[in-house]
């Protein structure tokens, strides 16, 4: 059964033209890649029912409105003694993946894990948050990352964040709990702060930062999320997250909102899905924690 895409017409990003309709017609084509990434995960979306150009808003919870086939998963708030609890939306399926579109979700935002293992992450991911707009310094920063995951004995996967930055993923066994994907990641942050302390740094004040890089370790934490694998972003452009290659970083040919809804499918034809062996290549965190807390050295807990 087709799903009907009410007001194809509506205008959601005014300065480009970009209709509802494009934005559908964009994620019905890119379900193949689309999908494989997010089933499973949990999804947030983010919501702008009168456009980019209007206040949006964030939705987790579809215990109402939502069509009988849509999947989704119940989640207790936890630590509470009478829990709250949120019906998430899935999407394993292309009339699924459209039905949020249609709902002016331009953006779905999704956890770090999937069912049935919703408390083990089968991925890490850091984001970096660059305070100026230096293109040079962002690659450099990305590469660090990279290099450092790599001595870890670490697979990483880069995208473009379609804002300013980029992410960078690494996938994992799904063995571990969020603590600990939480604890590495925040861990391979300070390595980095202590190898450069000029281009990184894990202050979230941004007057803090003195135009340095933020590792954000945030998005390894319980319930938190990031923009999906091809995720379109509100923003003028309508850019797009998008998966890249290393050697694209290493070239400077790829920057944060280097690909839109208008031109990632003509790449995506040329060049594949460049992440299409993530999921096999997941990693435990045992060995590269025991390798990091050699490297921080003492007195580097949870803050």
């Amino acid at each position: 059964m087709e799903l009907e895409i009410t007001h194809p017409e509506k205008v959601l990003f005014p300065d480009d033209g970009i209709t509802k309709g494009e934005l559908c017609a964009y994620y019905e084509a890119v379900a193949p890649l689309m999908l494989p990434q997010i089933d499973g995960r949990p999804i947030t979306m983010e919501r702008y029912p009168a456009g980019i150009g209007k206040k949006g808003f964030i939705q987790k919870n579809v215990a109402k409105g939502f069509p009988g086939w849509l999947q989704r998963v119940e989640i207790a708030k936890r630590g509470t003694k009478e829990p709250e609890t949120g019906h998430y939306p899935l999407a394993g399926d292309t009339r699924s993946l459209l039905w949020l579109a249609n709902q002016n979700s331009i953006t779905p935002h999704v956890w770090t894990s999937r069912i049935p293992k919703l408390y083990q992450p089968d991925v890490c991911v850091f984001d970096l948050d660059p305070s100026v707009g230096d293109a040079d310094a962002l690659r450099k920063a990305a590469l660090a990352v990279r290099d450092l995951l790599a001595e870890l004995g670490l697979p990483s996967f880069v995208k473009t964040s379609g804002s300013k930055g980029f992410h960078i993923l690494v996938p994992l066994d799904a063995e571990g709990d969020f603590e600990t994907a939480w604890r590495f990641a925040h861990g391979a942050g300070a390595v980095l702060v202590k190898r450069q302390p000029d281009a990184f740094t894990q202050e979230f004040i941004k007057a803090d930062r003195a135009g340095r890089i933020l590792i954000d370790t945030g998005r390894n934490g319980a319930g938190a999320t990031f923009a999906a694998v091809y995720a379109v972003r509100p923003k003028p452009g309508a850019p797009v997250s998008a998966p890249c290659t290393w050697k694209e970083i290493e070239r400077g040919e790829v920057e944060p909102a280097t690909f839109t809804v208008r031109n990632v499918l003509e790449r995506v034809q040329k060049i594949g899905d460049v992440w299409s062996d993530m999921r096999r290549r997941g990693k435990a965190l045992k060995r590269p924690i025991e390798l990091l807390a050699k490297m921080k050295g003492p007195h580097h807990g949870r803050s």
